[in-house]
């Protein structure tokens, strides 16, 4: 527990230096990015081995497949629900606060060139995104880092470890040392966590200087409190409905959580949100499920902006949308930001295409580029903090929640 509670202080101080930094020194600290790309490359190179293993091991450990099928739906069906809610939050935050309303536009040529280079990427389909889902190669899945296909793999082979029976057993126990091993693995990177949040914090205020915040801080402060409010109507209450504290669920991932915001990458949290979610009394096998499916259907923070961002582009170029066509943007959203988490800057391809969709100016996109990062650092921290407080409604759900172990780890921290 003292070495969370030290990474913590690190990281936080990584981060108030990492702002000083860049604002005193921006030309130097505009080179800091590499110890972020470092670090983030490290926290990839865990993941597929990570979430393959532990997948397997949980549900050939338990060989119960059968249960693993209400597991899915259940799962889906929470999803669903809150993705759902958080896009009708977007909309109702976008039309009392109006953040387009009164803004200055400065475009550049080089932003609006970026903006053109999204309009020729394409989102997935919903067909599309399923046939996607299967892999042709494993080996590709895990180079790629694609999360979908790593579990849709690891489903079927941990369906034939079960099927195969005793003479398999060596591999699942092969597999179960492997868990172990990429857990201390992770312990080991999360040690160079600060370097990274230093280099990423101080080459975003490097390159776009201090005054950025205040530039744009009435979105910035409608988007965080979007954000806010999001995770008190239904985090908070999800929490109560199935009796987890949710201030205790907030200490325990609060190194995952720090480390989502700071770098602004779901990524870097997984592997240590993972292990502290199973500590905190979630079972290995719903935490290795839920978590990895959540970063396909489970974007809270970033369906939240994606309305937020469509208004508010709509609102700066004076376009007034008819509820009927927000509805529509709100339909179309909740299928085209399931399945593209992996894609760099999702959520402002998924924003360009969705306003070319609906014949809506697209320079709003170029406006946002500039605090991009500020705002991915809020919703990649709601994405984190709602799939964790999925894997724990889940596990209610089914059930299987370790109420003892969850008071026995709170009292310990």
């Amino acid at each position: 527990m003292k070495d969370s509670k030290k990474l913590t202080v690190y990281i936080f101080a990584a981060l108030v230096l990492g702002v000083l930094f860049g604002w005193l020194c921006p030309s130097y600290a505009a080179k800091m990015q590499p110890l972020a790309d470092i670090f983030l490359r490290m926290v990839k190179m865990i993941i597929a081995p990570l979430i393959f293993a532990t997948l397997v091991v949980g549900i050939a450990g338990h060989g119960d497949v059968k249960n693993l099928g209400k597991i899915g739906l259940k799962t889906i069906i929470y999803f669903e629900i809150a993705t759902t809610i958080a896009l009708v939050l977007g909309l109702v935050m976008a039309n009392v606060l109006k953040p387009g309303v009164g803004f200055n536009i400065d475009v550049t040529a080089l932003a609006m060139d970026k903006v053109e280079q999204m309009q020729t990427i394409h989102s997935t389909g919903l067909v599309d995104m399923f046939v996607n889902s299967v892999p042709i190669s494993v080996v590709e899945a895990m180079a790629n880092g694609d999360l979908l296909q790593i579990v849709v793999f690891a489903i079927f082979f941990a369906f034939a470890i079960c099927a195969v029976g005793q003479s398999a057993r060596p591999v699942l126990t092969l597999l179960q040392s492997v868990c172990e091993i990429m857990f201390k693995f992770t312990e080991f990177v999360m040690r160079f966590a600060p370097l990274g949040v230093f280099g990423a914090i101080a080459a975003t205020i490097g390159k776009n200087g201090i005054g950025i915040l205040m530039s744009y801080a009435k979105l910035i402060f409608i988007t965080y409190l979007s954000l806010i409010v999001f995770i008190i109507l239904v985090l908070v209450v999800a929490c109560k409905i199935i009796k987890v504290s949710f201030r205790g669920l907030l200490k325990t991932i609060k190194d995952p959580a720090l480390l989502a915001f700071t770098t602004a990458s779901s990524e870097a949290a997984l592997p240590k949100a993972m292990d502290m979610m199973e500590k905190f009394g979630v079972p290995k096998s719903i935490v290795s499920f839920v978590m990895p499916m959540g970063y396909t259907f489970n974007l809270d923070g970033s369906t939240l902006y994606l309305t937020l961002a469509t208004l508010f582009c709509a609102q700066i170029a004076g376009v007034h949308l008819s509820i009927e066509q927000q509805l529509m943007i709100m339909l179309t959203l909740m299928l085209t930001s399931k399945g593209i988490a992996g894609v760099p800057r999702v959520s402002l391809v998924i924003l360009t295409g969705t306003l070319t969709s609906f014949n809506l100016p697209v320079f709003g996109v170029a406006v946002l580029l500039g605090i991009d990062q500020i705002l991915d650092m809020g919703r990649t921290t709601v994405n984190l903090i709602g799939n964790c407080v999925a894997t724990a409604v889940v596990a209610r759900w089914e059930n299987e929640f370790d109420y003892s172990k969850m008071k026995t780890f709170l009292a310990q921290k």
